[in-house]
């Protein structure tokens, strides 16, 4: 098999939600890279055809429902907390992921690469709202630059969140002005460098009798290397899958 988790929708059971551990993700042996897998071909990752997928091909179980491969009966929705994140492409003549480095005041996954987004709020109309509130919120990111494609479908992290990752084209135009209490920077990696597996790299660990599988996804930015793992890189590792097989 090709991916590390089950599929699961959404109507089945979900995983009852481990206590999270604090551990250093950069330490854990690579278990294996993808490179065997096709990469995604470019014409698939102009906005031209990413507009047509979403709004022609309907989203099918991701290949990665959470954090882990498998789940129990001892958890539903009400046990876990309502998310939204913003899978956000800028419309570049090369598109780039926007992404960010949480601040390192934060309580929980601080320092962590993640994509913009939080809770849903009971005001949010929709996970699209919350998605477009908490970008704007945590980066100064104006909805107005932001083309809506469409939804993924959800992902269950270890840490008690279902998370809606929200597909949009981001305007070159934009500007950013990050919230220093929650985002401690904001930056682009390359569609192309994230859609092909050559890149994407795998690691499991024990946790209270339970094996958590993730994917790492490191970039490096001149002398900086940008550590994208976890949920943020399952999300990822998800559009692989919608790309490669539509």
């Amino acid at each position: 098999m090709d991916e590390p988790n089950s599929v699961n929708p959404l109507n089945q059971s979900i995983p009852s939600i481990a206590k999270e551990i604090p551990f250093d993700s950069r330490l854990h042996p690579v278990l294996g890279v993808d490179a065997h897998l096709p990469v995604v071909p470019p014409d698939k990752l102009e906005a031209s055809y990413l507009r047509h997928l979403f709004k022609n091909v309907p989203r099918v179980p991701s290949a990665l429902y959470g954090d882990y491969p498998q789940n129990t009966p001892s958890a539903d929705l009400n046990s876990v907390i309502q998310a939204s994140v913003l899978f956000g492409i800028v419309n570049r003549p090369t598109p780039c992921v926007l992404l960010t480095q949480r601040s390192t005041k934060l309580r929980k996954h601080s320092g962590q690469i993640s994509f913009a987004g939080g809770r849903v709020d009971e005001g949010d109309e929709s996970d699209i709202h919350a998605a477009l509130r908490e970008a704007q919120e945590e980066i100064g990111l104006d909805p107005g630059h932001v083309e809506v494609l469409g939804v993924m479908p959800k992902y269950l992290t270890g840490t008690g969140f279902i998370v809606t990752p929200v597909v949009g084209l981001i305007s070159p135009e934009m500007t950013l002005e990050l919230n220093e209490h929650e985002v401690s920077d904001a930056f682009e990696v390359p569609l192309a460098f994230l859609m092909d597996p050559g890149n994407h790299r795998r690691h499991a660990r024990e946790l209270e009798g339970r094996t958590r599988e993730w994917f790492s996804m490191p970039y490096r930015q001149g002398e900086v290397e940008r550590f994208i793992w976890g949920a943020t890189a399952g999300m990822i590792r998800n559009m692989y899958h919608f790309l490669i097989n539509n």
